[in-house]
């Protein structure tokens, strides 16, 4: 999943940064209001890590931006010392998802982002089945019949966004920006998407059927549940 932190702190970002991306997430990052609109023009973001106090603007101007974008179905969790009720209920009213107070531990935000991403795609609890697999979206897993399948983090990555995206079709730009970041450091013009979606199937097929795994043509891919 592709996360944004905004956060003028630099060694609260980098601490969440080596956090997260030893849990497999690809970070952005930006310390100021303006860098972070540039980022949010340019991409889009599974979570969107938000300080509300940053040295160009606030972050409730940032926040009200983002959910005045068509199409966007980003996840926003703030992240400030702010500790006042009004403050907490002012950002929660105008769209995000959640609120976490500093100073916090990593392992509660992680929580917090594994409970808003159950919360947003409908789920009751991180085990998802999958047809003759089960996805286990906290620790990463895949199993078939309690039997761990050995998948790199980007083919997880792919499975783990097009089951959350069940029975629509995913296009291989959405896929790609999604699972490997900034769309723009990418080669459109590569196949690797494909290649990895490939190996995916390779590896599930080992095991049992994968036709609820298919290709749209010229569009992307789509797994239907």
């Amino acid at each position: 999943m592709n996360v944004l932190i905004v956060e003028d702190e630099k060694s609260l970002a980098l601490e969440i940064n080596d956090f997260l991306s030893k849990e497999g997430y690809i970070i952005d990052h930006a310390r100021r209001k303006a860098s972070a609109e540039e980022k949010i023009f340019v991409n889009s973001y599974d979570f969107i890590l938000l300080d509300l106090g940053l040295p160009d603007g606030d972050g409730f101007e940032l926040l009200k931006l983002i959910k005045g974008l068509k199409d966007r179905d980003d996840a926003i969790i703030i992240l400030t010392a702010r500790s006042a009720v009004d403050d907490r209920i002012k950002g929660l009213e105008e769209g995000a998802d959640d609120y976490l107070p500093k100073p916090f531990s990593l392992n509660e935000l992680l929580a917090r982002m594994h409970a808003v991403t159950r919360r947003k795609h409908k789920l009751e609890k991180n085990d998802i089945q999958v047809h003759d697999f089960v996805l286990d979206i906290q620790n990463r897993v895949v199993t078939f019949k309690g039997e761990r399948i050995h998948l790199t983090k980007k083919e997880f990555e792919i499975l783990n966004y097009l089951v959350l995206n069940k029975n629509r079709v995913v296009s291989r730009t959405s896929l790609t920006e999604h699972v490997w970041g900034d769309i723009l450091e990418v080669n459109s013009d590569s196949n690797f998407v494909d290649v990895h979606v490939k190996n995916l199937r390779k590896k599930l097929m080992c095991h049992a059927k994968t036709d609820w795994l298919e290709t749209v043509r010229s569009i992307g891919y789509r797994i239907t549940l």
